[in-house]
């Protein structure tokens, strides 16, 4: 038996209601191009927009024109997805309450993740949209799950409840150290003042 190996999210698709809500929450609110529209080939009574998040990947909505909204928040039972986190800068990040509040969109706040930055808030049909920002910038030729995963380990060694920002900049050290050669025989921390 063998194992089926991702390589990455190649799409994810919502259930839309109208196409113009769609269009409106997608590009016009989180500015995510409307890139590509076809009919829904499982339902003719379907389309089935397609929205570029911002890394060439995509997010697709099925919308029906005689749908509408059916929920204050979509289910979060078992099996249900509880929310969809999309990455922002921290430029941006800094300006999301602005922009939610100039639209009187309820939001959480800012949560101070330990390893990110969020805010929550619903789409016009009720699903919870997270934008996120890292505090970190992985290094060269590392992502962002392989800082993840070094600054889970030193969590786990020295203790703590949960990912701070103490075990990302150690996790980057690591990284360095490991992808990145140096002439110096010795390369621990020194005190040169």
């Amino acid at each position: 038996m063998q194992k089926i190996q991702s390589q990455g999210i190649h799409h994810i698709t919502l259930m839309g209601a109208d196409r113009q809500t769609s269009i409106d929450f997608w590009e016009g609110v989180l500015g995510m191009p409307f890139v590509f529209e076809q009919p829904n080939l499982d339902d003719p009574n379907e389309d089935h927009l397609y929205f570029d998040p911002g890394d060439g990947r995509l997010i697709t909505i099925f919308t029906n024109e005689t749908r509408t909204r059916a929920h204050g928040r979509t289910p979060t039972d078992a099996g249900c997805v509880h929310h969809l986190a999309i990455n922002v800068s921290l430029a941006t990040f800094r300006q999301i309450e602005i922009r939610l509040n100039d639209r009187a969109i309820p939001h959480s706040g800012h949560k101070d993740r330990g390893f990110m930055d969020s805010i929550y808030f619903k789409d016009p049909l009720g699903f919870l949209i997270e934008c996120a920002c890292y505090k970190f910038e992985p290094p060269l030729g590392c992502t962002h799950a392989d800082v993840m995963i070094q600054a889970h380990k030193l969590r786990l060694k020295a203790g703590d409840d949960s990912i701070g920002e103490i075990h990302l900049a150690d996790a980057i050290e690591v990284l360095v150290a490991r992808s990145q050669d140096s002439l110096s025989t010795d390369r621990s921390p020194k005190a040169p003042y």
